[in-house]
């Protein structure tokens, strides 16, 4: 069962002890409407599906992005980088969803001598995302969303635009996304544009479990004027749904990547100075 946001879930059907007696039994059906209405999910962590929110459904997401491995190469040895943002999502229109984001990060590594250990969390600022689907899955033969964010925090700023297609046919749901992203950074004083996209493969395998896989690719333009890297994560997904609740895991570990013209890792078939080595991403939804 489908809303014109993400996967709808049916809510439990009350049964009366007296035999189903009419009334008992229309405010059940009221209840499991009201469930599946405000019930939503995500199968991917990486990569969006093209519905959007029913109007007034609301959600808090809590995003948790770990990342590890980098070289001491590039002078971050035992690199690890948690990513966390707390985002506040609602379906303004059954074809618009808005988000708000907080943004936080915690980064460690050991830096060569004299430098030595360094350790930092630090709040990065706050986002802004608009979805808007412009073609629903269920009445067309792909369904398609655009997707707009922006953000700032400190002395860097950035807007994120994605076209994003995606359906289901019978167990299988597919969503790809492509991403062009413009980052202001060292006191706004850089300009970086960052191009890729993210695929994910997802089977439903009932109870509420979905297993599939995903892919996520990134390049660096420095300027406008020169490629600096590319890398290429694929992974495994796995999410669990209930009708209030949902959470998604993923698992990518870096298949290849380069930086051209150079190698400052070290690493010949890597990115390890701008990618991590794995990128571990959790997603848990709540309705409310």
């Amino acid at each position: 069962m489908k809303t014109h946001g993400k996967t709808r879930i049916p809510g439990p059907i009350i049964r009366s002890r007296q035999g189903g007696l009419p009334r008992l039994f229309a405010l059940a059906l009221s209840l499991a409407s009201l469930t599946a209405t405000q019930a939503t999910n995500r199968i991917f962590t990486y990569s969006y599906e093209p519905e959007t929110m029913p109007k007034g459904a609301r959600e808090f997401e809590q995003w948790i992005t770990f990342r590890s491995g980098r070289t001491d190469a590039v002078g971050k040895e035992r690199y690890v980088r948690w990513d966390i943002r707390e985002e506040f999502e609602y379906g303004v229109t059954d074809w618009y969803t808005a988000a708000l984001y907080a943004n936080l990060k915690q980064e460690s590594y050991e830096a060569p001598a004299p430098l030595g250990k360094f350790s930092e969390f630090s709040f990065e600022g706050i986002s802004m995302e608009n979805r808007f689907q412009v073609l629903n899955p269920t009445k067309a033969a792909v369904g398609l969303a655009l997707y707009l964010e922006g953000g700032i925090g400190g002395d860097e700023a950035k807007i994120e635009t994605k076209l994003i297609v995606g359906q289901r046919h019978g167990a299988w749901k597919w969503a790809v996304n492509l991403i062009y992203e413009h980052e202001w950074e060292d006191d706004f004083s850089e300009r970086v544009a960052k191009v890729g996209g993210t695929a994910g493969l997802g089977r439903d395998l009932g109870k509420g479990w979905n297993l599939g896989v995903e892919l996520w690719s990134e390049s660096e333009i420095a300027d406008y004027s020169e490629w600096e890297n590319s890398a290429l994560f694929v992974g495994p997904v796995i999410s669990y749904r209930r009708p209030d609740w949902w959470i998604a895991l993923t698992a990518m570990p870096q298949v290849w990547g380069t930086n051209f013209g150079s190698d400052p890792d070290g690493e010949p078939n890597l990115d390890l100075k701008s990618h991590e080595r794995v990128n571990v991403r959790l997603l848990l939804g709540f309705d409310f």
